[in-house]
C-alpha cells in the first residue's frame, strides 16, 4: 500500500529506499518537491505534504542529521503512518548508531545499510495492527444491564429517589413515619432558606429588619442624609485639557484668514496655475538608477544585552531546581544548564518557545504564524546536541533567527529591470498589475515605482483601471505632471516619460487594461502598470472583476499591496486574495498573487510582524517597500534587518 520509503541526509545522501510493487514512477520528484517547498522554507510544523496524487509523511532527525519519508496515494487513509515512520527510525538509529556517528558524505557513501528485512517486519506489524476488527454482534436484551432491573425499582418516589427492595418489606407504619419525617425536614429546611435569603447574610428577624429600616427612614427625614461610606476611595484629579496650538501663519482672527477679496477674477487663478507650474521643476528627489537600496535599521547593543539576560534567567532556574537537591546539586545543575552534555528535548524548549510565540505576536506577527514557526523550529532542534557552554534560550532563539531570514529570502528573485529588457526584446510591454484592500497607498506606490523606472531609462504608461473611487484618475494625473517635470520631455526625444491612459469613470477595468496594453504596444511603451480599484476580501463581486481583469489580460507580474501596519488581518486578506483569483479563473493553473509591495514601512518603528506573516501565507517574495511620501522612498527588503528588528526586545 505504500509507495515508497526512502532515508536519507540532509545533506542529500540517499541511506536506503523502499519502492512499492508495481510503482514504476521515481520518488525524486516528490521528495525534492518536500524539500523545496517544506524544509529549505522552514515549514516543518506540520509533517505532512500533497504533491499531485501523493501524500507524504516526513520525519526530522536531527541527532543524525536524517529524514525519513513515506508516500502513499492520497485517497487513501492509513492511519499506521505515523506510528509507522517512528518504529523505523527508532530501529534504524539503533541498528546503524556507530556509522551514523561518524559523520561526512564520504563515510555515507562507504557503508552499507541492509534494511530490507527490519523494514518489511515493521510494515507486516503495522498493517496487521491496524486492520479492521470484525463486527462486533449487537447485545440481546438479556445481556443489557437493563435486564437485570425490575420494575418496582424503577419508580421514583416524591423525594426523587428510586425505591430499592433490599432486605424485605417495610411496614406501612414506617413508611408514613419517613414520609412524615422527611416532609418536616423537607419544610425546616425551606423555612430556613426563606429565611436566609430575606435577610442576606445578617442573620436578623423580620422584627430586626423592620426596626432597622425604620430608624434609617427616621435619620433621613431628619436630615442624617445617606450614611457615610468608610471605604470612599479618593477620586483622581482631572487631566488637564489639551492647549490650543496657535500656528505661524495661521491668522490671529477671522478677518485675518478672510481672502475673499483677492480670489474674485480669474487671471489671479490663472497666475497661481502659473505659479505652481512653474514650481513643479524645482521638486528634489534623489536619483533612483540601478538596483533599489535594501531597507536599513540599525541594530545596538540591547539585543546582546537581552540574549545575556535571558541566558541569565534560564541558568538561575537551573540552579534552583539543583540547589533543592542538595548544595553540590546546585553548582552541577548550573553547569548541566550551560554544557552540552544532552539532547534537547520538547520539554526543554517550551517554556523559551511560549516566551518566543508572545514576543513574535507583540511585534505584529500573525498569531497563527507565530504558533506554527515555533513548532516548526520544536522540529528542527528536537534531539539535537546542544553546543558547549551553550543555554537552550540562546540554541532556540539563533535557530528561529535563521528560520525567518530563510523564509524572507525569496525562493525565486523577481528582478523586473531584468524582465523588461527581456520584454523590450521581444517587442512587448511589461505589464504590473497592482491589487489589494482600500487605503493601503496603490497610487502613491505606483508613482514610486514609475520614478524607479524612469530613472532607469524605460517609458511608462499608467493604465487608470480604478473607475470606481471618486478622484482616483485625477490622482494619478497629478502623478504624471510631476513626474514628466522631474524628467522632461527634453531628455527622453522629445516624448513624455510617463503618460496616462484613461477612459473616465463606470467603465470596465477589465477592457480599460486590454486597450491600454494594445496602445503601449503599438506607441513603444515598454511598462505598463495597471492600477485597480481597492476592494475589501469579502467583496465577491469586487473580486470577480479582478479575478476577471488578471484573467483576460495576463499581466505579467501580479503585486498585492499591504500596509505593514496589520497583523493577523495580512493573513485574512492574502488568502482570499489567493482563494479569489483562484475560484473566478478558467485555466487548470489559476494566476495567483507573485508579490507584494509592503507600504507604511516608516510608521511602525521595530513592530515588521506583517512582512513575516505576508511572506509565509503567500511563499512570495516582498518586491517593494514603501518607507514614506516622496517618490525616491522605496526600497528593497532586507531580510537580515527586518530579523533584527524583530527579535529586538
Amino acid at each position: 500500500m505504500l509507495d515508497f520509503f526512502a532515508i536519507f541526509s540532509k545533506g542529500g545522501i540517499v541511506l536506503w529506499c523502499f519502492q512499492g510493487a508495481g510503482v514504476t514512477e521515481s520518488f525524486t520528484g516528490p521528495v525534492n518537491a518536500l524539500i523545496r517547498s517544506v524544509i529549505l522554507q522552514e515549514r516543518s510544523g506540520n509533517n505532512s505534504f500533497t504533491h499531485n496524487a501523493l501524500s507524504l509523511k516526513y520525519k526530522l532527525d536531527n541527532e543524525f542529521e536524517l529524514v525519513f519519508v513515506v508516500g502513499f496515494q492520497k485517497i487513501l487513509t492509513l492511519t499506521y503512518v505515523d506510528k509507522f515512520i517512528d518504529d523505523v527510525q527508532l530501529h534504524f538509529r539503533d541498528r546503524y548508531k556507530n556509522e551514523l556517528e561518524q559523520r561526512g558524505p564520504l563515510k555515507f557513501l562507504l557503508n552499507n545499510f541492509e534494511f530490507g528485512e527490519d523494514f518489511h517486519n515493521l510494515l507486516r506489524e503495522a498493517e496487521d495492527s491496524s486492520k479492521a476488527k470484525a463486527p462486533v454482534s449487537m447485545r440481546t436484551f438479556d445481556m443489557s444491564q437493563k435486564s437485570q432491573k425490575t420494575v418496582k425499582s424503577m419508580i421514583e418516589t416524591k423525594d426523587g429517589d428510586k425505591s430499592k427492595e433490599q432486605g424485605g418489606k417495610k411496614s406501612k407504619n414506617a413508611k408514613k413515619e419517613g414520609v412524615s419525617g422527611g416532609d418536616q425536614t423537607k419544610a425546616a429546611s425551606q423555612t430556613a432558606s426563606k429565611k436566609a435569603v430575606e435577610n442576606g447574610s445578617d442573620g436578623l428577624t423580620a422584627e430586626e429588619i423592620i426596626e432597622r429600616n425604620r430608624a434609617k427612614f427616621i435619620s433621613k427625614q431628619l436630615g442624617g442624609g445617606k450614611p457615610e461610606k468608610t471605604s470612599k476611595s479618593p477620586k483622581p484629579p482631572k487631566p488637564k485639557g489639551k492647549e490650543k496650538r496657535v500656528w505661524d501663519m495661521g491668522g490671529r482672527n477671522t478677518g485675518e484668514l478672510d481672502y475673499s477679496g483677492t480670489n474674485g477674477n480669474n487671471s489671479n487663478d490663472a497666475q497661481n496655475q502659473d505659479y505652481e507650474a512653474s514650481a513643479e521643476p524645482l521638486i528634489q528627489v534623489d536619483s533612483m538608477k540601478g538596483d533599489l537600496r535594501g531597507v536599513d535599521y540599525e541594530s545596538s547593543d540591547d539585543e546582546d544585552e537581552e540574549v545575556e539576560e535571558e541566558e541569565r534567567v534560564v541558568v538561575a532556574q537551573t540552579n534552583k531546581k539543583g540547589a533543592k537537591k542538595g548544595g553540590f546539586g546546585g553548582m552541577f545543575g548550573m553547569l548541566k544548564g550551560l554544557v552540552g552534555s544532552k539532547n534537547l528535548t520538547q520539554e526543554d524548549m517550551e517554556p523559551v518557545l511560549d516566551k518566543m510565540r508572545d514576543h513574535l505576536i507583540a511585534k505584529n506577527v500573525a498569531a497563527e504564524i507565530a504558533s506554527q514557526l515555533c513548532e516548526s523550529v520544536a522540529k528542527k532542534l528536537e534531539g539535537k546536541v546542544m553546543g558547549t557552554f551553550t543555554t537552550v534560550a540562546s540554541t532556540v532563539k539563533l535557530a528561529l533567527q535563521d528560520s525567518l531570514v530563510q523564509i524572507l529570502q525569496p525562493k525565486r528573485r523577481v528582478d523586473i529591470l531584468r524582465d523588461v529588457l527581456d520584454a523590450r526584446s521581444q517587442r512587448k510591454p511589461f505589464v504590473i498589475t497592482f491589487c489589494g484592500v482600500n487605503g493601503v497607498g496603490k497610487s502613491t506606490n505606483l508613482a514610486k515605482i514609475s520614478y524607479w523606472l524612469i530613472e532607469n531609462g524605460f517609458t511608462v504608461l499608467i493604465a487608470a483601471c480604478d473607475t470606481f473611487r471618486a478622484g482616483a484618475v485625477e490622482q494619478l494625473r497629478t502623478h504624471q505632471r510631476r513626474l514628466n517635470s522631474l524628467h522632461p520631455p527634453e531628455k527622453h526625444g522629445g516624448r513624455p516619460a510617463v503618460q496616462l491612459f484613461e477612459k473616465g469613470y463606470g467603465k470596465d477595468a477589465a477592457g480599460i487594461a486590454m486597450e491600454a496594453i494594445a496602445y503601449a504596444r503599438n506607441q513603444g511603451f515598454e511598462v505598463v502598470l495597471i492600477d485597480t480599484a481597492g476592494r475589501m476580501q469579502d467583496n465577491a463581486p469586487l473580486m470577480t472583476a479582478l479575478a476577471k481583469l488578471i484573467a483576460v489580460n495576463t499581466p505579467d507580474l501580479v503585486l498585492f499591496v499591504g500596509e505593514a501596519l496589520v497583523g493577523n488581518e495580512a493573513v485574512d486578506q492574502l488568502v482570499k486574495f489567493n482563494q479569489a483569483l483562484a475560484d473566478h479563473s478558467k485555466t487548470d493553473k489559476p494566476r495567483l498573487i507573485d508579490g507584494i509591495v509592503l507600504t507604511k514601512f516608516d510608521t511602525i518603528d521595530d513592530k515588521v510582524g506583517a512582512a513575516i506573516s505576508m511572506t509565509y501565507i503567500t511563499g512570495q517574495p516582498i518586491v517593494f517597500v514603501g518607507t514614506g511620501q516622496t517618490y525616491s522612498d522605496l526600497r528593497s527588503l532586507n531580510a537580515r534587518a527586518v530579523v533584527s528588528a524583530l527579535m529586538k526586545a
